[in-house]
């Protein structure tokens, strides 16, 4: 059976990876929104993105590698009828219980002051969010997100 990834027609993709420090995670959100301008999205949307971009890159960071270093890897493509999808993937020490992890004000980082938010925040930005993950293996987001069309016509 092939996946949906692989029969889906894309218009234009990025992929790139960057290490997981805190610091990176406005390169993340920036990379992201400069990419997608040539689709010339709404403040509105651009800053949805941006946020949903943030949360799970953040996640990945604080709770994927914890106290370790790693790569985190995000690819955004274009598809059509101004469909955005976004994959942010860490190979950190994966989730438990994906299912328990996605209610609201769930944290595994108390000791951070985390509020557990983060999938709620996607969730709210985007049309549609998928978290898969493996114990040991790490976490893959996929988030998607349909452009209002805009203009004079």
């Amino acid at each position: 059976m092939i996946g949906v990834e692989k029969i889906m027609e894309i218009l234009n993709e990025i992929k790139f990876t960057i290490p997981s420090l805190s610091v990176n995670e406005s390169t993340a959100r920036a990379v992201v929104s400069s990419f997608l301008t040539q689709t010339d999205p709404t403040v509105e949307e651009l800053s949805d993105i941006r946020t949903a971009v943030s949360e799970a890159v953040t996640n990945a960071i604080v709770h994927g590698y914890r106290h370790s270093k790693g790569i985190i890897e995000i690819t955004v493509r274009l598809l059509p009828e101004r469909n955005i999808y976004i994959k942010i993937r860490d190979k950190g020490c994966g989730i438990p219980d994906v299912k328990k992890a996605m209610q609201p004000l769930f944290t595994t980082a108390p000791e951070e002051e985390r509020s557990g938010l983060g999938f709620s925040v996607m969730e709210s930005f985007m049309d549609t969010l998928t978290v898969k993950s493996e114990v040991g293996h790490g976490t893959t987001v996929v988030m998607r997100k349909r452009l209002a069309v805009h203009g004079n016509c």
